[in-house]
């Protein structure tokens, strides 16, 4: 397994049939989160999203333990925000998720991604932020499970589905539809890469 499927993979798979709303014990997110929190990490951050929407569309969702319930921020791309917090984990806290469709269909998947997003970048800004990529994933190797600490092959950019998007590398301008890669040696070689329209999502590109 490489390092790749660390962020890529389904995080939990929810397998009970037609059960609404979805409950998902906080203390998978909380370790995840922890990971995160315990390293230096300006740039990138991991997020919390469910898939396939067409077939497993989130109507709400909420924190719960046995005395309090919260509402859950959620996207209109079902990104999830999900809080950092030791008293929730310690107290048993349940993340509830009301859904339409069933519940085989549901996944939560996590990302590593930047923090934020802009029209233009350096060759210098691609390369730090590739670094901290790296270095999350290498600091989250081996949890929840052991995976080979191969560094990634380079960056992708998303765009909103469907979408045409222009991009100048040095100048050199290309469309493109819904994502941009950029390999280690294009990075590499480029100076300045500038889009018409900021990315939805930056990521690592990796094998697999």
């Amino acid at each position: 397994m490489n390092k790749g499927l660390l962020f890529s993979c389904l995080l939990v798979a929810v397998t009970s049939v037609q059960a609404a709303p979805i409950s998902i014990p906080y203390q998978g997110f909380f370790q995840r989160l922890k990971q995160v929190n315990k390293g230096n990490y300006p740039l990138v951050e991991i997020a919390f999203s469910v898939p396939n929407k067409s077939k497993c569309l989130i109507k709400s969702g909420t924190i719960t333990t046995e005395t309090e319930s919260f509402p859950l921020t959620i996207t209109q791309d079902q990104r999830i925000f999900l809080p950092y917090d030791a008293r929730l984990k310690s107290d048993r806290a349940l993340v509830n998720l009301d859904i339409k469709g069933s519940a085989d269909n549901c996944n939560i998947s996590m990302q590593v991604r930047a923090k934020n997003t802009k029209q233009s970048y350096s060759q210098k800004e691609l390369l730090e932020l590739q670094a901290e990529m790296n270095t999350m994933l290498s600091d989250m190797q081996g949890f929840p499970m052991r995976y080979f600490s191969q560094d990634i092959e380079g960056i992708n950019f998303e765009f909103e589905s469907g979408s045409q998007t222009s991009v100048k590398i040095d100048g050199q301008r290309q469309v493109f539809t819904d994502k941009l890669r950029l390999s280690q040696e294009q990075l590499n070689k480029l100076s300045v890469v500038e889009f018409d329209t900021k990315p939805l999502v930056i990521s690592p590109w990796t094998h697999g």
